[in-house]
């Protein structure tokens, strides 16, 4: 500080020595509790959330209202849920693939800052030339200008600026899923880094900085506890965090080799050892929802492709991570992946790869990964059910989503998400009988629009809201600007959908973005967007949209408190009709109801026959589950008996397609229960690894 000078006194009228110095000491502790309760915008704490300082400068929010607390009048929470966002992807692949901050300490001008590779003009951004086209050149500037970025069609740059996300709280946002993200492979291509390849010590970092970016808010409101941003590790933290009108904040992984699960010409680097503890690593970081695959194969399942030009890349990616490109078989059924397409390979890409090897071409009618879920991935599964955690559907290929979803039909398991629109749009039924959640990716307002009404009868008969998943700073690219000689644009200000708040334009230092003009550049550009969605689409879209944190919420829940019912097979017995003769494995009846995943009962090669179980007792059973060898059953029954002499039929198809059945039906009394094959779907007979009875 200045110190100015002031006029001479006479002596007589100057104050004693002591008074002096206690009045001077009292106006600078004035000045210091005035400067520390001040905020940099407006009065202080005026509001609830209105933080007592934020740092100066800063980006505005731009949203003036209060924001909407409490329940619906039948105890429901309301707003909307982003279920798949990366907040800290700059922290992965590296921390030189997305340039800039979520949050710094030293304020906004060190967190919205370019990589330096970037400066002068752009010329070394090396993954935005791939991924963008052109040269890749742009004005590396951030604060205050943005000349050039964030924009919905960078991939490098910051998206998730905390003020942003702030923004899209204040108009109407309510859970928030923070998925933890990197890839190890496209880390050690990349040509800047300043960290470790480590895919879980880049999830650890991340998980670390989620918690710093929650004491960061907090401080700015007071301290610990009292800021918007909540992480929660439960659905009933999370309910009672939107009730107070906050943002809860659930957090995920995806990434490529959780727990170090990656497979190297098809032989597992990980054990069921490594398995539990990394689960149990994730729980305590506080994770409850994540990818067990994503973009290359590993040792737990085989991935949806990419397609086209970046498919191409990825699978070039998947070769280096894998010692294998990925294989391709005609789908068995309706479902099927994205086709990888025949696009040449990039030149930065073929460098990477050994001299001779080039990514090869597939048949156009061959669209389905031959790697399903492994035993590792059923493992891994199996250990999320027991921890109350949801799997993440999308990016898994067909056959090995199929399989999942077969597992948790068998448990009656509802945590299952497809939260970005990377599943195949043929599981949506089954997700919503399981009780799981689905979310479309942020597509543009029509797109968007379109496919919510196409799914609308879906949530209806369900009675589920719907969900957007941003993706932002997940290398995807966003809804691009509809112009502003639209006929519907979106209409600065406008009201949030429960019209609590008035929404102007995001600003941020001398730039101003417009969602009409400019598409959804970064997060903060969420209540513009929704807007655009009900200009568009109209006001139903947006109400299920708004019941969406309810919907994810009650998944979540219900994962948390779901108990694996008791299998009735301990302490059965088993007989057969017949059993398939080796001298060197038993296929014996009983080899079905051992609990190994790899003996199983084998009959003989015909139709008519069976396999049946005496429970010891007559039992309530209303649940059959058979585990199917690839010589399965196309027609069969389920009969169940009370006196092994009167039987009934109690279920049965003449469509079985092998793997894992689930036969449900209304609860009757049995201690006997057959498995009786009318008509086999191979030349061999009928094989079964495990079958499963549970209570009504």
């Amino acid at each position: 500080m200045t110190r100015l000078p002031h006029p001479r006194r006479p002596h007589a009228q100057r104050f004693p020595v002591r008074r002096r110095i206690a009045t001077l000491i009292a106006s600078l502790l004035a000045l210091v509790a005035a400067a520390l309760a001040a905020p940099a915008h407006g009065a202080a704490g005026a509001n609830w959330w209105d933080p007592v300082a934020r740092p100066a400068p800063d980006a505005a929010i731009g949203v003036t209202g209060a924001p909407f607390t409490g329940t619906d009048a039948q105890g429901r929470v309301r707003g909307f849920v982003d279920a798949h966002d990366h907040i800290m992807a700059a922290e992965g692949f590296g921390g030189r693939l997305i340039c800039g901050k979520a949050f710094s300490e030293a304020g906004v001008e060190d967190a919205l800052k370019d990589c330096p590779e970037h400066y002068p003009d752009g010329s070394l951004a090396i993954f935005d030339l791939i991924t963008k086209g052109g040269d890749g050149k742009h004005d590396p500037v951030g604060w205050p200008t943005f000349a050039d970025w964030p924009a919905h069609d960078s991939l490098t740059h910051q998206q998730n600026y905390y003020a942003w996300i702030e923004r899209a709280w204040r108009g109407g946002e309510r859970v928030l899923v923070n998925d933890l993200v990197t890839n190890g492979v496209i880390c050690s291509v990349y040509f800047f880094k300043d960290r470790s390849c480590d895919e879980m010590t880049a999830i650890r970092l991340e998980a670390q900085k989620s918690w710093d970016l929650q004491a960061y808010i907090d401080k700015m409101y007071g301290g610990p506890g009292k800021g918007w941003f909540r992480i929660v590790t439960d659905s009933a933290q999370a309910r009672e965090v939107v009730r107070q009108g906050k943002l809860a904040v659930v957090l995920g992984v995806e990434t490529s080799e959780p727990f170090g699960c990656k497979q190297v010409l098809d032989i597992s680097q990980c054990s069921r050892a490594d398995i539990d503890r990394g689960l149990d690593e994730l729980y305590g970081l506080g994770v409850r929802s994540m990818f067990l695959c994503h973009k290359f194969d590993n040792a737990l399942c085989g991935v949806r492709f990419d397609e086209g030009a970046l498919g191409t890349a990825i699978n070039a990616g998947q070769f280096l991570s894998t010692g294998t490109f990925w294989q391709t078989e005609k789908c068995p059924g309706p479902q099927h992946d994205n086709p990888i397409g025949l696009a040449a390979t990039p030149a930065s890409i073929q460098q990477q790869l050994p001299a001779g090897v080039t990514v090869p071409s597939y048949a156009g009618d061959a669209q389905c990964n031959t790697r399903g879920l492994t035993e590792l991935g059923e493992y891994a599964l199996r250990g999320m059910m027991r921890r109350g955690m949801m799997l993440e559907l999308d990016h898994m290929g067909v056959k090995a989503a199929g399989r999942a979803l077969d597992i948790l039909e068998s448990q009656s398991y509802p945590g299952v998400v497809s939260s970005h629109s990377w599943m195949d749009l043929g599981w949506t039924e089954r997700v919503y009988k399981l009780g799981g959640f689905v979310a479309q990716y942020m597509n543009g307002a029509e797109a968007f629009s379109s496919e919510a009404k196409r799914t609308d009868a879906l949530r209806d008969k369900y009675g589920v809201g719907y969900g957007y998943g941003t993706d932002m700073n997940g290398v995807g690219g966003w809804p691009g600007p509809r112009g502003a000689d639209t006929p519907n644009p979106v209409r600065y200000p406008f009201r949030t959908a429960d019209g609590g708040s008035l929404v102007d334009r995001a600003t941020a230092g001398s730039r101003t973005w417009d969602l009409n003009t400019d598409g959804a550049a970064h997060y903060g550009l969420v209540p513009d967007w929704i807007e655009d969605i009900r200009q568009v689409g109209g006001q139903d879209v947006v109400d299920d949209l708004f019941r969406g944190a309810e919907s994810y919420l009650t998944t979540l829940g219900a994962s948390e408190q779901h108990r694996a019912a008791v299998n009735l097979t301990a302490g059965a017995s088993a007989g057969a009709s017949s059993a398939e003769w080796n001298p060197f494995v038993s296929y014996a009846a009983d080899r079905a109801i051992d609990g190994s995943p790899s003996s199983r009962w084998a009959s003989d090669w015909s139709d008519d026959q069976w396999l049946q179980l005496d429970l010891s007792t007559t039992t309530l059973v209303s649940r059959v589950t058979l585990d199917w060898e690839r010589a399965y059953a196309r027609a069969y029954r389920i009969e169940v008996s009370t006196d092994g002499t009167n039987w009934r039929t109690v279920w049965s198809t003449t469509s079985g397609d092998g793997g894992l059945d689930t036969a449900r039906f209304a609860g009757v009394p049995a201690r006997y229960v057959r498995v009786h094959g009318e008509q086999r779907a191979t030349s061999w007979g009928y094989s079964l690894y495990d079958v499963g009875v549970y209570r009504a």
